[in-house]
């Protein structure tokens, strides 16, 4: 990515830049950049420039500009440091490819119809599946969850069996699984050398990874050639019994040809699709139904109307399981989850850059520049959202709020053709386990914990448990 000079112009900046440092903070938690930001950027203007030494760094954070950005005739995505670092280890996948790399026309091509409707309907079933292995863990438990640990083990289980056919065993022991241990190892060295890459002479530091982060990558690539290994050993089919390509994800990676150009993907590239999708397939779902529970935890009134719901949808029945038509009716579990995803969206940044010389916010952006849209500072815009935006309540979401509210105020899975592909199945799944977690269980958190955020590339919940009872239904 080039020097972010924007012209030379003079941005707005925060107050009390210092000379070298600029905008660093002296007491600042390197840890946490997204919530030292989220503190810092009340009141200011709505493009406005952080320095960190010689980088800029220009963050869009309100509705109306994100709404200019986000025309994908105009602008493109950029990819934001934090993305480049994760580029060094997944290449050209979905996520990390420029969308000028032909890599990236293709296995979007190719993967769209994996996220239809119908595909969604083949996934319902071994979704439910997988949820049960939670549930029976929850009600076995005789101390408070591990809920982020909990929700990660069933969210990976759920990305490996749907689009994998491939099983971790999450649930059967009690260890991390080494997927996961290497993915976190991954994540927290890309959030580390985007964060280096601002020192002089950082991104000459950061161009290798530790050798810490190329082990977990090892690990990661040998557990995914495995997996490739098996089906291609199978000859195409997997667990579900689908044949040649099948409807998962990983078939329509390793068999068909575009149907326009005839390309297909080389086998590094399937390497690095089936690397991102295990990880985002399941780290932003995880993190985001951990933030609705804490929500639910901490507000009776919330959560008895959520249990409402599920009650008269599912009935007396503690152990009763939806149906793939009866998920989009929990639209209360719905709203809820959408404002969790408000309040702490869990991938809190998206990059853009212009095609052309233009104009945004009265100032001038060539396309060598590139802002990021800050998303939780968008999420509580209070232009927006009122004058209590960071307060929780779902009925933000009730339809009519959301037809008078203006275009791009909200936007947790990104903008335009490069918005997280995954969209349906994420909020497929994670409104099919709320639902479940809610019928069957009571949640009380430790009144003395309060919300700890944990940053790697995403954000999740730290050292959030619950005590868990199951209810008693009446008929």
């Amino acid at each position: 990515m080039s020097r972010n000079t924007w012209s030379g112009q003079r941005l707005p900046h925060p107050p009390g830049r210092r000379r070298f440092v600029g905008d660093i903070e002296r007491e600042a938690d390197p840890n946490t950049p997204v919530q030292n930001l989220m503190r810092r950027v009340h009141g200011l203007p709505e493009l406005v420039e952080f320095k960190a030494f010689r980088e800029k760094f220009v963050f869009a954070l309100s509705a109306r500009v994100c709404a200019q950005v986000a025309d994908d005739v105009h602008f493109d995505k950029a990819l934001a440091p934090a993305v480049l670092a994760l580029r060094r280890f997944s290449g050209d996948a979905l996520f990390t490819a420029f969308t000028h790399e032909p890599a990236w026309g293709v296995a979007h091509d190719l993967l769209v119809p994996a996220f239809t409707k119908p595909a969604m309907r083949g996934y319902h079933d071994t979704m439910n599946a997988v949820a049960d292995d939670l549930v029976a863990r929850w009600a076995a438990s005789t101390t408070p969850v591990d809920v982020a640990d909990d929700l990660t083990r069933m969210t990976l289980e759920t990305i490996g069996r749907t689009a994998f056919g491939h099983s971790f065993g999450t649930f059967a022991h009690q260890e991390r699984d080494p997927y996961v241990a290497a993915m976190v190892t991954l994540l927290s060295d890309s959030g580390q050398a985007a964060g280096l890459s601002t020192l002089p002479l950082g991104q000459l530091i950061t161009r290798r990874p530790s050798r810490r982060a190329r082990a977990a990558y090892a690990t990661q690539v040998e557990i995914t050639e495995d997996i490739i290994e098996a089906r291609l050993a199978g000859g195409g089919q997997h667990g579900g019994g689908q044949q040649r390509g099948g409807a998962d994800l990983l078939g329509r990676m390793l068999f068909p040809a575009h149907a326009e150009s005839g390309a297909r993907l080389d086998r590094r590239n399937v390497i690095n699709q089936v690397l991102t999708f295990l990880t985002a397939g399941h780290e932003t779902t995880s993190g985001a139904l951990s933030f609705a529970l804490w929500y639910l935890a901490n507000d009776d009134r919330v959560r008895a109307a959520a249990q409402a719901e599920t009650d008269d949808l599912l009935g007396p029945d503690p152990q009763a399981t939806p149906t793939f038509e009866m998920v989009p009716k929990f639209r209360y579990v719905r709203r809820v989850l959408d404002e969790a995803l408000r309040l702490w969206p869990t991938a809190p940044a998206i990059g853009r850059s212009p095609r052309a010389v233009t104009t945004v916010a009265g100032w001038t952006m060539t396309p060598q520049d590139w802002l990021l849209v800050f998303i939780p500072a968008v999420h509580r815009d209070p232009a927006v959202w009122g004058p209590d935006p960071d307060r929780f309540d779902p009925d933000n979401f009730l339809p009519e709020r959301v037809r008078a509210r203006p275009a791009y105020s909200y936007l947790p899975f990104g903008v335009g053709t490069r918005a997280c592909i995954g969209r349906q199945f994420a909020l497929h799944e994670a409104v099919l386990v709320l639902a479940r977690l809610l019928h069957r269980f009571d949640f009380a958190a430790d009144p003395a914990y309060d919300l700890r955020v944990t940053e790697r590339l995403t954000l999740m919940p730290k050292g959030f448990r619950l005590t868990v009872r199951e209810r008693s239904l009446v008929a």
